[in-house]
């Protein structure tokens, strides 16, 4: 009976460190990194520092400063994605990214949702120009 017991303890063990291994190396964090009016990075990686390391170093190289390349958004998991392109009246322009949502859906109404007071916010232009699900796969409008 004791050996049934410690052999079942084993496998209920095992299992259960085999499924958060499983759960925690399949998932991706997800970072986007911005110079507004300069250049943008945007990574998936194993975990948020990752992520963030491998943004800032697109960014920088897409040229933008170290002192201009902020991190503007962050998810862990990353989930689905949505890059917002925005253009102001008088021509600034910006991307505002909103990550973690749990489907592609989701992240267009997100989308939807921040351009809803476009005109009251004085934008010229605002739409979602990439869907970017958690392995970092960037899909480009017309979203299906």
């Amino acid at each position: 009976m004791t050996r049934i017991l410690r052999l079942s303890t084993f496998l209920f063990s095992f299992g259960l460190a085999l499924g958060a291994s499983a759960a925690e190396g399949g998932r991706k964090a997800i970072a986007y990194v911005q110079a507004p009016e300069m250049s943008s990075g945007l990574c998936a990686e194993k975990d948020t520092a990752s992520a963030i390391d491998c943004a800032m170093k697109q960014c920088i190289s897409g040229g933008g400063t170290t002192e201009d390349c902020q991190v503007n958004a962050t998810c862990y998991p990353g989930g689905w994605s949505v890059d917002i392109f925005m253009m102001a009246d008088g021509g600034p322009h910006w991307h505002q990214f909103s990550c973690g949502w749990q489907s592609k859906e989701l992240a267009i109404k997100a989308a939807d949702l921040a351009c809803s007071t476009a005109k009251e916010d004085n934008l010229v232009e605002c739409s979602a120009v990439q869907i970017i699900d958690e392995d970092g796969k960037v899909n480009e409008p017309p979203f299906n």
